[in-house]
């Protein structure tokens, strides 16, 4: 188990982050089933000729995905935390195009351990005097094919949950902010310092870690879960699964703009309109249904009228599609994909 000693300077500094190659390594982690897919399960068997495809085009994949393991060493120059201040996805993947040779050539040695010896294609390629490129070239492609269509809105799922997690920092402190981070995380107050508990591996050990003042790196992700950085050089860093992900790739999501069954067998509620809380609340009020979408109630005097600006309340739900460049990616939204004013962070 993780424990990380913080303390009231530690608060001020830590900084938040959307970082784009982190969720490119994380779908492509889904999408080959090293990752337990759960709500994004939908969305795996969706993809799933475009990953196969994707196999085909670039042999390099498939070694990057024979060195994904769970809770266990991943090699670190595959996936670093971003720097502060990030240029985005082409910076992060200059990151990991940058380690010498040497160095990639003692974290591929340890990160098969335990793990089946790979076909021997995927030997050639991780045994290549090229094989960081190769590897950072299937990132790319990776990028390309699963994530990058659909980054604005990914990234608004991210960054609307980054807003609320760092008002909650600032307002509450650590207890305010991690509460409902992850239920392997918890907060042992110690007077104005305190512990951050992360529940990995075997029970009986701690491994005991102190940021001294450097603060940490939140990242909410969108494919990922649970994930803890505390090896040098880079800072200590968490990434914890974002609020709201299941309603955008789950079944009946925006990502697909279909209905999926409710209960009962009656149709699910559209998302972004009549949302499931406000549907359970109408069932328990004993109040009749909602009109069907195409369905106009008119009232006496003339046809319903709605405010300019405000989405009709039965408009069908636009499905997730690639993002045209130069266009606005949604409302509330300026054209970078981030909301009004946020606090200060890193994407």
């Amino acid at each position: 188990m993780l424990a990380i000693e913080v303390g009231p300077v530690d608060v001020a500094r830590t900084r938040f982050a959307v970082p784009p190659l982190g969720e490119a390594v994380q779908a492509l982690r889904v999408a080959a089933g090293v990752q337990v897919g759960g709500p994004l399960r939908p969305w795996a068997e969706r993809i799933a000729p475009r990953y196969e495809r994707l196999r085909e085009q670039v042999p390099a994949v498939g070694a990057l995905t024979a060195l994904f393991r769970r809770g266990a060493y991943n090699a670190d120059f595959i996936h670093p935390p971003p720097p502060s201040g990030s240029g985005g996805f082409a910076a992060e993947l200059a990151a990991v195009r940058a380690p010498p040779l040497h160095r990639a050539r003692l974290e591929l040695a340890r990160n098969p351990a335990g793990l089946p010896t790979p076909p021997r294609q995927v030997q050639r390629i991780l045994g290549a005097p090229d094989v960081v490129a190769r590897l950072a070239d299937a990132l790319e492609a990776s990028w390309q094919a699963l994530v990058e269509p659909h980054w604005p809105r990914l990234r608004a799922v991210l960054e609307r949950d980054l807003v609320r997690r760092a008002g909650h920092l600032a307002a509450g402190g650590w207890a305010a902010a991690l509460g409902d981070l992850d239920p392997r995380v918890h907060w042992r107050a110690e007077g104005r310092s305190g512990t951050i508990e992360v529940r990995t591996g075997p029970r009986a050990a701690w491994d005991r870690r102190r940021p001294d003042g450097e603060g940490l790196l939140l990242m909410p992700t969108v494919f990922g879960t649970l994930i803890s950085y505390v090896e040098p050089p880079w800072r200590y860093a968490l990434v914890y699964p974002a609020r709201g992900v299941a309603d955008l790739l789950g079944p009946g999501g925006a990502h697909t703009g279909r209905r999926g069954p409710g209960p009962a067998g009656r149709p699910a509620p559209r998302a972004g309109a009549a949302g499931a809380g406000r549907a359970r609340d109408d069932d328990a009020a004993g109040r009749p249904p909602r009109p069907e979408p195409g369905h106009r109630r008119q009232p006496p005097g003339g046809p319903a009228r709605r405010r300019p600006g405000h989405p009709h309340p039965h408009r069908p739900v636009r499905p997730l599609r690639p993002h045209t460049p130069g266009r606005s990616p949604g409302r509330g939204l300026t054209t970078a994909g981030r909301p009004a004013g946020p606090p200060e962070t890193d994407t």
